[in-house]
């Protein structure tokens, strides 16, 4: 399953936490353009260092795919910052 809900988090100099809840799709949609000049790029840079296109692609798949239930924390004194994909 895709990721839909990124939630970044950080703690206030109060101690209390800030969310911010950022759905996958629309980012996705918006950043489009940039995605594929990613891609394009990736794919020229496998040409380049003879890498094969088709395993990059499947690994990069493999990531996406494994994101959703991914959560990490960290936390140094005072500041901390939670990152959730959901």
């Amino acid at each position: 399953m895709i990721p839909q809900l990124v939630t970044v988090g950080w703690r206030r100099r109060d101690g209390r936490w800030f969310r911010l809840y950022i759905p996958v799709l629309p980012v996705v949609l918006v950043l489009s353009p940039l995605l594929l000049l990613a891609v394009l790029g990736g794919l020229i840079a496998c040409v380049i260092f003879k890498v094969s296109m088709v395993g990059a692609l499947s690994g990069v798949g493999r990531l996406v795919w494994a994101l959703p239930g991914t959560r990490f924390e960290i936390a140094e004194g005072r500041m901390g910052v939670l990152v959730s994909v959901r």
